[in-house]
């Protein structure tokens, strides 16, 4: 085994605990691996970084009170030197690219095995990417052809803070609660919501709604 100054630092940014808890025993268990920090929201990862040093930090898309996908432009502006792979539970499909854009090297999903998660970070950790097969093909596609896949949901028109806020209309969500939880006055949620309705070509607020929901539940479905 490793001595634990030669170990490879993460840091844990998700805002469940038994998740955080979880990947701390994953990756203690690796003699070349060891956690050095971990906070459930993007405030508390910007300052803490800072002080552990890591060599990567794992995020969650999804954290209290704030989002992943902001988090990880603002570790890209004020660590640059420290790589990000995400973890989380969203749909590869509508958020692996956003978080690569964003500057994350890699995304895998919760529901792949540990040995699966050991290897992503791994990977990054190598300066290399890690992303599905079916991310990589559509990536590929995209750059060969100019094109996007012929499924493309209108939703992913949306753009990341858009994103956001469809969703959380999705999970019921009112737009005061959202806007609170964003840091953000009710305004600039409503622009956002009618930028939305005008990508998905909706005509009212109650059909905005009925679309979150439909889509929620057909994702879920899946």
């Amino acid at each position: 085994m490793n001595l634990s100054g030669h170990k490879r630092k993460i840091f844990l940014v998700d805002d469940h605990p038994l998740v955080r808890e979880w990947l701390t025993q994953l990756i203690n268990q690796q003699s070349d691996l060891l956690v050095c920090g971990e906070t459930e929201s993007a405030p508390a990862a910007l300052s803490a970084m800072a002080a552990a040093q890591p060599d990567l930090a794992i995020v969650d898309i999804s954290l209290k009170s704030s989002s992943g996908v902001e988090l990880i432009k603002n570790l890209k502006e004020l660590h640059p030197g420290v790589p990000v792979l995400v973890l989380s539970m969203h749909d590869e499909s509508l958020y692996a690219e956003r978080v690569l854009r964003a500057g994350a090297r890699g995304y895998i999903n919760k529901r792949e095995t540990a040995q699966k998660v050991v290897a992503a970070i791994r990977r990054v950790l190598e300066g290399k990417l890690y992303i599905s097969e079916k991310i990589a093909e559509a990536m590929t596609v995209r750059a060969l052809t100019g094109k996007p896949a012929a499924s493309q949901s209108p939703v992913e028109l949306l753009s990341d803070r858009e994103l956001e806020v469809f969703e959380k209309l999705a999970q019921g969500i009112g737009t005061r609660q959202i806007a609170e939880d964003l840091g953000v006055n009710i305004k600039t949620i409503q622009a956002y919501c009618a930028r939305i309705k005008e990508k998905l070509n909706l005509t009212s607020a109650n059909k905005l709604l009925r679309e979150a929901i439909l889509w929620n539940e057909t994702k879920r479905s899946r």
